[in-house]
């Protein structure tokens, strides 16, 4: 069968770790755009509210209360949403939980209960909604991390899920196209975004747990989230300061890993002190898409340009050229050439998107000849990039 994403107007989408941040943005944002929605989390009461507003603004969606480290209660959300819609088009591997800890701190229990939720979370998704994508085609969408691309101290449970994710997703996809499956398997990868997952946390290093700055909205990782629900994208990074950071994690190492337990003084707030219980274990604080504690970024110029691999290499290049007129100084230097990239300083976010994107159009130089007309709606598999 060939690989054919529906408009999202036409698609019955699942979403796990609906009941908060980025799978609460996405629920909201799919169902004002017309696709019907199930939303499945742990915290029912939580769900049940998220319904009634979506209703009352005029879109369809329903609950399924579920662990997702519980295989048997997610296969039955699949069935759910079969029986509740007739099928399912899309569905988005979004369930969550985060330990704030050293490595040798970090009690067995939840480093276990971690990697059930995250990583077998994600198996346990998949797993529901392969059969199920397979009869019709579709899309499977997992979120992943840049985590997976830069392990930080503190976080280390965390990122070590978010690299188990990367290599099943990528496995998995691969697997799926050896045998002519009709699915698009995408991973997204945010960068730190403004959602309570530091308040939900498990935190064992006093204070308040934050987000990794530089700091983006959650409604940026929703609308990646849905342009991959309709244009077969192996991965995309939200946020460009991110993927700057990432990209110097992988050809610093030596340098990031002295400067990464300095970064990693950020990760919590002294001053505040962390909300009881943390969410490791049941669903709680649920209802919220941010934290309330941070100014987040609205835009991100390098996931922007990632979204569309068919946008000509001339017009990124105009792009970079008008942006990098940030990285310039005025008067007898304006031709100079750019100031370096402050590894891992989130004031610089014009100078990170604007790096960012100067290596997305490096790639596509590399990659000319993966640039087609693939990528739209009822797109083939040979758009998948």
């Amino acid at each position: 069968m060939k690989l054919t994403l529906k408009p999202l107007a036409e698609q019955v989408i699942v979403i796990t770790g609906a009941s908060s941040g980025i799978g609460l943005a996405t629920a909201h944002a799919a169902a004002a755009k017309g696709a019907k929605v199930l939303l499945v989390a742990r915290s029912e009461p939580e769900l049940r509210e998220q319904v009634e507003a979506i209703t009352r603004a005029g879109g369809t969606a329903d609950a399924f209360a579920a662990d997702v480290g519980d295989p048997a209660a997610v296969k039955a959300a699949a069935a759910h949403a079969v029986q509740r819609f007739g099928r399912i088009d899309t569905w988005v591997n979004d369930a969550g939980v985060s330990i704030y800890a050293k490595l040798m701190g970090t009690p067995l229990d939840e480093h276990q209960r971690l990697f059930q939720t995250n990583y077998f979370g994600t198996v346990h998704g998949c797993e529901a909604a392969v059969p199920a994508l397979t009869e019709h085609g579709g899309a499977l969408i997992v979120v992943g991390s840049i985590a997976s691309d830069m392990p930080a101290p503190i976080q280390g449970a965390y990122s070590a899920s978010k690299f188990a994710i990367k290599a099943y997703t990528e496995v998995l996809r691969m697997e799926l196209m050896a045998a002519g499956a009709p699915i698009s398997v995408s991973l997204v990868k945010p960068s730190g975004i403004d959602t309570p997952i530091g308040q939900h946390a498990a935190n064992h290093e006093g204070g308040e747990a934050q987000i990794p700055p530089p700091i983006y909205n959650p409604e940026l990782v929703a609308d990646a989230i849905l342009f991959c629900a309709t244009h077969p994208k192996r991965e995309i990074t939200v946020g460009g300061g991110g993927r700057a950071q990432a990209l110097f994690a992988q050809h610093f190492k030596g340098l990031y890993e002295k400067l990464a337990p300095i970064g990693a003084r950020a990760f919590v707030d002294k001053k505040r002190t962390q909300p009881q219980p943390s969410n490791l274990f049941q669903g709680v604080h649920a209802g919220e898409v941010r934290s309330g504690e941070h100014l987040a970024k609205p835009f991100s110029l390098y996931t922007a340009a990632a979204k569309h691999p068919g946008v000509t290499l001339m017009g990124l290049g105009a792009v970079v050229a008008g942006a990098s007129l940030l990285l310039f100084r005025g008067g007898k230097d304006e031709a100079a050439a750019p100031a370096p990239l402050p590894p891992m300083d989130p004031e610089n976010d014009a100078i990170v998107e604007v790096r960012a994107v100067e290596e997305l159009v490096e790639l596509n130089r590399q990659h000319t000849s993966a640039v087609d007309g693939g990528s739209g709606p009822g797109g083939t598999r040979a758009g998948l990039r």
